[in-house]
């Protein structure tokens, strides 16, 4: 009976001690800064500006996680990562996490040496074409020369498509992302093909102009995309997926960056207390503090304005919220609860 008693205990501690720093977390709060892989230019997801300022949606996901974890949301090195390098970088420990348009698939998830953490967009590929081609479907496309990119789950989503539906597309692969841009707008291809919210981001920011540029109707695969971290830490993993559920969570209880404070002083609802760390302590589980949350609303906002600054209707991308809608409202957004 003493040994069962001693078992429990110990079970019963394991269950409510806090979190242990691995690896990844310790390096991080060494140097002072989070190294986080983005894309080289996808415009609304992660892009530079002249000034070598980076901003988008997979930013501002890398900025909230700073903020949780170092107090600052600042405190990050941006490496922009091409795709047949993003991995190699993230394995090699050259970036501590890649947030940039990358797809979580199984064999990225479970023989890479990676481990997926959240979706922070739910997408899938499509095709671009000139409007001038009066094309409806791209089951017209028989034949034609389609620019893609290499090292992308589009590549071979491209060649499933074309023996599926017997079109004959002719690949032009390139390495690189702006490589193929421009190789579609000189005319080199006959449609473009990638992840359609890269499609829009493609044709809002290249485009002589938008309107000569058609995104069909099909879309051909799942593409969840979401951050990677290398397999094996556990403690850096949750923290990153947490905080991504923190941010969605932060949406379904209208907890907004301009309103956490006075929600933190005021507010009585048990919910929105445990998420800004005034009620339960759920930082000590991620080895964080209990203001752990607050910091990354307060840095970024919830998704939904993440979402709408980034690539919403209103922005040049101009992307309806569609799948990524809270599951509240008919979307496919829904966090893991936080308690």
């Amino acid at each position: 009976m003493t040994s069962f008693r001693l078992t429990l205990a110990a079970t019963l501690l394991a269950l409510t001690a806090p979190a242990f720093a691995g690896k990844t977390v310790d390096t991080i709060r060494q140097r002072d800064q989070i190294v986080i892989g983005v894309s080289t230019g996808v415009a609304g997801f992660s892009a530079a500006d002249s000034a070598g300022k980076w901003t988008g949606l997979d930013v501002d996901v890398g900025k909230a996680i700073a903020a949780a974890l170092l107090g600052d949301a600042e405190k990050v090195k941006w490496v922009p990562l091409a795709s047949q390098q993003r991995f190699t970088a993230l394995q090699s420990g050259e970036v501590d996490v890649l947030s940039r348009n990358t797809t979580v698939t199984l064999t990225r998830d479970a023989s890479m040496g990676l481990s997926g953490t959240a979706v922070v967009y739910y997408d899938g590929q499509g095709f671009m074409v000139p409007t001038k081609l009066k094309l409806k479907s791209a089951k017209q496309l028989k034949g034609a020369t389609v620019c893609v990119q290499s090292g992308t789950t589009t590549e071979k989503n491209l060649t499933d498509f074309s023996r599926a539906h017997k079109l004959n597309l002719k690949p032009v692969v390139f390495d690189k992302f702006d490589a193929a841009n421009a190789a579609y707008f000189a005319g080199r291809c006959q449609a473009y093909t990638t992840d359609a919210s890269g499609l829009a981001a493609v044709r809002a920011k290249e485009a002589k102009d938008p309107k000569e540029h058609m995104i069909l109707p099909e879309i051909i695969s799942k593409e969840p995309l979401g951050p990677l971290v290398r397999r094996g830490d556990d403690e850096w993993e949750a923290i990153v997926k947490w905080v991504v559920y923190g941010l969605l969570e932060a949406e379904e209880n209208g907890i907004t960056q301009a309103s956490v404070d006075k929600l933190k002083a005021e507010s009585t609802d048990p919910v929105v207390m445990r998420l800004l760390g005034k009620g339960d302590d759920t930082g000590k589980l991620l080895g964080l503090d209990r203001d752990w949350l607050a910091r990354a609303i307060k840095a970024v906002g919830h998704y939904g304005e993440i979402y709408e600054r980034n690539v919403g209707e209103k922005t040049p991308v101009g992307l309806p919220r569609g799948k990524n809608r809270l599951w509240t409202d008919g979307g496919l957004m829904y966090a893991l609860p936080i308690r």
